[in-house]
């Protein structure tokens, strides 16, 4: 008699294919697009930014290169009203946001998941436990939330992961949990348990796969809202002012009142770029929909 193990298909594949993409959908695929695009950016950043983005600039006639429009002395967005590149700024300030974003989305997906797995398969007093535990989670504004910390912290990029971490888990851990309700009580994973099956081996070969997506899906959304949050606290004032980031050039442009002297070169392009981030993973999300609940496309 064959080996049962022996047909079931490899689990570092099938983790894979739960994790493909949604390449048919055109939002997912505008949504990659941009994710790949800010992503060779931020690694490249050294090439692309003709200048250090703290560095204040002067002209070849040594004077300060203060409030310069686009194209004037080379500048190709102009520079801020200390003599700073715009556009190394923008360049360099997408490190920043794709390395809170990415950090953030895991630890978000990751504490959801576990936190929804455990829950959901074990249930009982420790399902009543972690779910109490979302509750309190989500009675915390996120923002004032976010504030308070950077005030009692030093200020830090890291301010807005270690938040996330703590707080928006509980979104992913709903979603996760009510999918592993309905996993537990399949056919395949009784017949696991009755062939002697740990709950271990059952979570991470039975039920993890299949909830993968959902957390994919979670962690897509979380990355543009680390970016919007960090762009938030920097312009409130609570960023790290020793690191350059979209939130930190908007909090600039305001305090040097750009708005008033129609700098628009200044304040527009990191706008449109946070706006970009975080519509990208929402267009990957829209994808993921037909894959996740396929009765949406009937």
């Amino acid at each position: 008699m064959l080996d049962v193990a022996s047909r079931k298909p490899n689990l570092v594949a099938r983790l894979l294919r739960s994790l493909r993409l949604p390449l048919n959908d055109p939002f997912a695929l505008f949504g990659l697009a941009i994710y790949v695009v800010f992503v060779l950016t931020a690694i490249c950043a050294n090439y692309l930014a003709p200048y250090d983005p703290t560095e204040i600039l002067y002209t070849p006639s040594y004077d300060l290169a203060a409030d310069l429009r686009p194209g004037q002395e080379g500048f190709v967005l102009g520079t801020t009203s200390l003599g700073r590149d715009i556009f190394s700024q923008i360049v360099y300030g997408t490190r920043s946001a794709l390395l809170i974003g990415i950090t953030a989305a895991f630890m978000v997906a990751l504490i959801g998941s576990i936190v929804g797995l455990i829950s959901g398969y074990f249930g009982g007093w420790v399902d009543a436990l972690l779910m109490r535990l979302a509750d309190i989670a989500f009675g915390i504004p996120f923002l004032p939330f976010v504030i308070v910390l950077a005030a009692f912290l030093k200020p830090s990029v890291w301010n807005v992961v270690i938040a996330m971490a703590l707080v928006l888990w509980r979104d992913t851990a709903r979603v996760i949990r009510s999918q592993v309700l309905t996993l537990r009580t399949r056919g395949y994973v009784d017949a696991a348990r009755v062939a002697g099956s740990s709950d271990l081996k059952i979570i991470l070969r039975h039920i993890t796969p299949n909830i993968l997506p959902l957390s994919f899906l979670y962690g897509s959304i979380a990355i543009g809202w680390a970016i919007l949050t960090e762009a938030s606290i920097s312009f409130l004032g609570f960023g790290d002012p020793e690191s350059i980031s979209w939130g930190y050039m908007l909090q600039d442009a305001f305090a040097s009142q750009a708005l008033a002297k129609q700098a628009y070169y200044w304040f527009v392009p990191p706008g449109i770029c946070i706006i970009l981030v975080v519509s990208a993973g929402f267009f990957i999300t829209r994808g993921y929909e037909n894959i996740l609940f396929p009765k949406l496309g009937r």
